[in-house]
């Protein structure tokens, strides 16, 4: 990758006074390259942290203390001074192995303030602020010292103390999953307890009124904020425990039973970033790069190995309960939501997947995932789950050495699976042996799952140790030039900057949902919600591309709850560098010829050179351009929630002086997506950048279209 320095790097070493304090002697303070927002910071009287932050000279975060309690210590807390600062900034710009653009401008200001502690142990914390123009992050910092080498952080205390009763979309402090829903509420009407102990979700511990992050709120004003974290390394993953009281959060780290707190670290070490972005659109928040800045550059060089893509699989027939992943037909979805064994075959059979395989090749897909190929998923949903996966054995009825070869004379890539059944430790035992078979088949790509509680009991998946152990495969896959697609995992905090072959993950409530019997469908504004929140940490292996809405020849209970029409979008408006056309091929067939909107999905792009948001509102719908790399064909979707909407779109985006042709996939007109989903008009025009159209999205629904040279 990379690094273009535009403008230089300035650093000021400098103790300074810029404003008294009513709880202070002295405040230091920070502002954005736009002077939109400034952080102030200073010490209470008793000498604890605490900051401000400002936006256009309104507080949009009151005043914050800062602490950490630590085990067999006493507390990082009070008593600190001042005894140097550091201010500086910079501007360059850096490019994108993948990914939304091709270029990041990373421009900032910023400030490190030096503390130590006048009495005791005179230990010493730096607090690191980076002020961008949408937003900042913090984070603490502890250098080498006499008086603190290894340390167990019992609970570090970063509160951001809201300015307002905000609307939040939020969903709760889950230690295990991000799975849940996300709910819109004030800030004062949070209630995470109510989601403990879900029947439906079988891995799921809340312990705390807390919410997970990215959690985005509007304050009354019509500012948009979002409360994040990056760059999380050999740390606990963060929730914000809420007080609805007094409208404040405080950060609340996952924590380990067996290790007795929440993070245990070795000095010298940083801790994530905290990060707050705060913009005047919505749509800006889905543009900012912030998370992405606050991390290292590129560690890996050449990652050409990986290629953005589209992909099928074998995968969406077991949740419908057409096919099994084991051999002997006792592991359908069926299994985990009814707790009975389904009827269905193996779904990972030599033959259906040179079926899958020859349809992608015939249609512009480049990759197939198989999952079920592999021994041990007659084990997988037990109370006895450690080690039942074998990763290089193949079921009888799956010919590897055959399969392989006809997709390489095909020209699709195999992209495998890696199922753990949330077993870590032995999974690094195999780590070895799996990644060298990769690498001997000449794959390239793996798509992990940790599904059920972690083992060994007392760790969860959001916890440090776990943290570490998904840190581990990014390093040893990277070794043998392999990306990772993580379900079930960590949250993004734009390491994908650092280590680009961390691809895509899940960590939200995907698209099985709209299969799975008792646990009920995504309604119509999950997708409008994610948007604006889950996507802002990065990208997002959803599986669209449904076009058998209803399936009732294999489930009457449940359904995809969009029209047609949103599946295309959500190749657009759901940004990952892979995106699986997740539906069985004959549903993408209509008397023996394939689907006419199967055309969208054949022509999108799935790797940007720009991004732009033409409009949206949190939770209700978006609409997103986007320019691919290399063609410079340009793609929109357009997404709803249970709200029909008209939308006017405008193609000023488009360069001056051309012609393009744009093919328009939209809604039919009594598309609904309860009552008639499958209902959709092809239309095509010509288009320039003075151009503007209006378009109708059905309840549920959507549009698409590509704009073609």
């Amino acid at each position: 990758m990379k690094l273009f320095y535009t403008r230089f790097l300035l650093v000021v070493m400098s103790l300074f006074v810029l404003s008294a304090c009513s709880k202070s002697e002295h405040t230091y303070s920070v502002k954005s390259p736009d002077n939109n927002i400034e952080v102030e910071f200073a010490l209470s009287d008793t000498g604890q942290p605490m900051y401000l932050l400002n936006y256009k000279n309104k507080a949009v975060i009151d005043t914050s203390y800062i602490s950490f309690d630590l085990n067999s210590a006493p507390s990082l807390k009070e008593n600190f001074k001042v005894i140097n600062t550091t201010s500086g900034s910079a501007d360059s710009t850096w490019e994108m192995p993948w990914g939304e653009e091709l270029e990041v401008r990373d421009h900032y200001n910023e400030l490190i303030v030096y503390l130590e502690e006048q009495f005791d142990e005179q230990r010493k914390m730096n607090i690191h602020f980076k002020v961008y123009d949408d937003g900042l992050g913090f984070r603490y910092e502890f250098p080498e010292q006499p008086n603190m080498k290894e340390v167990l952080i019992t609970d570090e205390n970063t509160q951001f103390k809201l300015s307002g009763d905000h609307q939040v979309w939020w969903q709760p402090g889950d230690w295990d999953i991000y799975e849940h829903l996300y709910n819109n509420t004030k800030f004062s009407e949070i209630d995470a307890i109510a989601y403990r102990d879900n029947p439906n979700l079988k891995s799921t511990y809340i312990p705390e009124n807390a919410v997970n992050t990215p959690v985005t709120m509007k304050t009354a004003e019509g500012l948009y904020l979002s409360f994040h974290e990056a760059d999380l390394t050999n740390y606990a993953g963060m929730t914000l425990k809420v007080d609805v009281e007094n409208l404040s959060m405080v950060s609340e780290l996952v924590g380990s039973k067996r290790l007795g707190g929440k993070a245990k670290v070795t000095i010298p070490f940083n801790t994530p970033w905290r990060t707050i972005q705060i913009e005047e659109k919505p749509g800006d928040l889905i543009e900012s790069k912030l998370s992405l800045n606050l991390n290292e550059p590129n560690e890996l060089g050449d990652v050409s190995y990986f290629t953005p893509m589209k992909y099928v699989g074998i995968w969406w027939e077991m949740h419908i309960g057409k096919s099994t992943w084991d051999l002997e037909g006792s592991q359908d979805m069926n299994t985990f939501t009814t707790g009975k064994a389904g009827t269905s075959r193996h779904g990972a059979n030599t033959e259906n997947t040179m079926k899958y395989i020859d349809f992608a090749a015939a249609n512009n897909i480049k990759g197939i995932l198989v999952e079920g190929w592999n021994t041990g998923w007659d084990k997988w949903i037990n109370d006895d789950r450690e080690g039942v996966f074998d990763f290089i054995t193949p079921y009888p009825d799956f010919d590897f050495d055959k399969v392989m070869a006809y997709a390489k004379e095909k020209g699709v890539q195999f992209i495998m699976h890696h199922e753990t059944s949330a077993a870590p430790m032995t999974y690094e035992k195999q780590m070895d042996k799996a990644y060298a078979f990769m690498a001997d088949n000449d794959i390239h790509a793996v798509k992990t799952g940790y599904v059920g509680k972690i083992i060994p009991e007392g760790e969860y998946h959001h916890g440090q140790w776990m943290v570490n152990h998904y840190h581990k495969v990014l390093i040893e896959t990277a070794k043998m030039k392999i990306a990772v697609n993580a379900h079930e995992p960590i949250k993004a905090t734009g390491k994908r900057r650092t280590y680009p072959n961390a691809i895509a993950r899940e960590g939200l409530r995907g698209q099985e949902f709209n299969a799975w019997g008792k646990l009920g469908g995504n309604p119509p504004n999950h997708l409008p919600n994610i948007v604006f929140t889950r996507m802002l940490s990065g990208p997002i292996d959803f599986t669209p591309g449904v076009f058998n809405i209803k399936f009732n020849e294999y489930k009457t209970e449940n359904q995809v709850n969009t029209t047609l029409a949103q599946q295309l979008a959500l190749y657009v408006v759901i940004y990952s560098p892979i995106q699986m056309a997740c539906d069985l091929p004959e549903h993408y067939m209509v008397d023996g010829k394939i689907h006419p909107a199967f055309q969208f999905i054949s022509d999108v792009g799935v790797d940007w050179q720009k991004s732009n948001v033409l409009d949206g509102e949190v939770g209700d719908y978006v609409v997103i351009a986007r320019q691919e790399r290399e063609t410079g064909n340009w793609f929109v979707g357009g997404i709803t929630d249970e709200n029909a909407r008209d939308q006017s779109i405008r193609f000023d985006f488009l360069e001056p002086g051309k012609t393009y042709q744009a093919t328009i996939y939209k809604d039919g007109p009594n598309a609904h997506w309860d009552n008639n989903p499958q209902s959709y008009t092809i239309e095509k025009m010509e288009v320039t950048n003075e151009s503007t159209i209006d378009i109708h999205m059905a309840p549920g629904g959507g549009f698409a279209i590509s704009i073609m040279q």
